[in-house]
């Protein structure tokens, strides 16, 4: 394997990370519940998990924010404008291999 420093390390997460927030951004047909059902996390989980590494380091981030930084426009927004309706089927799923988190 090849050896990273630190710096480099922390340079690769970031583009990976900044490229899946942008793949889920283009991706508003992919629900998250879909995302929760098929692999126990989300855009919201994405958010909450970036406001916790925030506040880990000091920075007080809300939740607002944190979830604009993922949707990239305001959550009521894009529910509006992408969020369905779930299934009775999708809640069922969720409610079967629902995560100990949320």
């Amino acid at each position: 394997m090849t050896e990273l420093t630190k710096e480099q390390q922390t340079e690769f997460e970031a583009a990976a990370f900044r490229r899946l927030v942008r793949h889920l951004r283009e991706r508003t047909d992919v629900q998250n519940i879909d995302l929760m059902n098929l692999a126990g996390f989300c855009r919201n989980c994405l958010s909450n998990w970036y406001r916790e590494a925030a506040e880990a380091a000091g920075v007080d981030l809300s939740k607002d924010a944190s979830r604009e930084i993922v949707y990239g426009m305001p959550y009521e927004e894009w529910k509006n404008l992408h969020q369905a309706e779930a299934t009775d089927a999708q809640k069922a799923a969720f409610e079967m291999n629902k995560p100990a988190h949320g």
